[in-house]
């Protein structure tokens, strides 16, 4: 999925079966950096997760994850949603 704010792809490092990444186009390093100009950005991920879960053949249900600085696990330093899921 892709559109003028975010992208979604697969992640090279998959922990489930399904796992995918939506990420902003605008870049903040993580949700801990997140501002009050970002809110409708961050709204629409949100409303977007359910339906790249969708098309991804997880309509039995799907995990979100946010990872938030190193000590929350996190990675690659640019806010991205993970998408998790076993399509059945």
């Amino acid at each position: 999925y892709e559109d003028d704010e975010m992208l979604c792809f697969k992640d090279i490092h998959p922990a489930a079966p399904v796992h995918l990444l939506l990420i902003p186009k605008t870049h903040f390093d993580s949700l801990a950096h997140a501002q009050p100009q970002h809110q409708e950005l961050l709204g629409k991920m949100m409303l977007r997760v359910p339906q790249i879960a969708q098309q991804a053949g997880l309509s039995h249900g799907f995990k979100t994850q946010i990872n938030t600085g190193k000590g929350g696990g996190q990675e690659v330093f640019h806010l991205h949603i993970h998408i998790l899921g076993n399509p059945q």
